[in-house]
């Protein structure tokens, strides 16, 4: 009876030891975000190719290049992982919920409390001048107040729509507080697009045939002209992005310490100048250093 007894009590405990080892052994980085992408050695990052100088597709190389290309290769090294691409579409990036089908987004993505809701920012790592550009033939608009209800190309879901309708917030960091930045345009006729090249392309056609201006990311204007866009821009910047790394809010996996070690990283690339000398490249200017520096 004792006999029987134990071997009931061993074959118990090598079913609870089994349990165990299924439930709970190593699942390739656990809960974290992090260390799932440690464990797999890539960094899955999303960006949109329709936005030279930041980002592009090379037709000759088939491989994607620019400023925020190169910022996310760069930190892959720095984790000591490989980069892979997707390219969704800008809408789906900012609504969050990713599903795990990409890991962080580097595409300079401005820091609004809209979209804090559903991703998590690192600190910025450049900053752009938003401006408003014409047709070359344009000789009456020079400031904002002169688009007063023209028909205005923007991105739709951009920071350049919300500053139109008056809604647009922005923080210079992600733990600081939002300051709404006031549209100087009165009743402006909304035109969105898929992206800001599309916008460009519309205003390209003639001055007033299909839109009257376009608002973009300068070195998005000035990358047109210098492909021979006949466009101009007029005045000063209306307002100044802060352009962050996002991560997914609502990861299956805790994303917190991938946002700090990225974070790490950005912070490092400031400190050691290589964020400036990307821009100074891609830009021709240190865009680095934000509005007030």
């Amino acid at each position: 009876m004792a006999k029987g007894r134990l071997a009931v009590l061993a074959a118990l405990a090598l079913v609870l030891a089994f349990g165990v080892s299924a439930c709970g052994g190593d699942d390739g980085g656990g809960d974290d975000l992090l260390a799932a992408i440690e464990e797999e050695g890539v960094l899955t990052v999303s960006t949109d190719p329709a936005y030279p100088p930041q980002s592009a597709l090379n037709e000759e190389t088939n491989e994607y290049e620019g400023f925020d290309i190169d910022v996310a290769t760069e930190i892959a090294n720095r984790m000591g992982v490989e980069v892979a691409w997707e390219a969704p579409a800008w809408e789906t990036i900012i609504s969050g919920s990713w599903a795990g089908r990409w890991d962080i987004s580097v595409g300079s993505m401005t820091i609004t409390p809209e979209r804090a809701d559903v991703v998590l920012f690192t600190p910025p790592y450049y900053y752009t001048p938003a401006s408003i550009a014409v047709h070359e033939d344009n000789s009456t608009i020079s400031i904002p107040s002169d688009l007063d209800g023209m028909r205005i190309g923007v991105c739709g879901g951009c920071t350049y729509d919300t500053y139109l309708q008056g809604t647009l917030e922005v923080a210079q960091d992600p733990s600081g507080e939002a300051v709404a930045i006031q549209s100087e345009v009165t009743d402006p006729e909304i035109r969105t697009y898929d992206t800001d090249s599309t916008a460009i392309q519309d205003l390209a056609l003639g001055d007033g045939r299909r839109l009257d201006a376009v608002i973009s990311a300068l070195p998005t204007l000035q990358q047109a002209i210098e492909n021979g866009a006949p466009i101009k821009i007029v005045g000063e910047p209306v307002y100044f992005e802060p352009l962050s790394v996002a991560v997914d809010r609502s990861s299956e996996l805790d994303p917190e310490s991938l946002v700090d070690r990225i974070s790490e990283i950005i912070e490092e690339m400031h400190d050691d100048g290589t964020l400036a000398q990307l821009s100074q490249e891609w830009y021709g200017a240190d865009l680095t250093q934000g509005p007030e520096s």
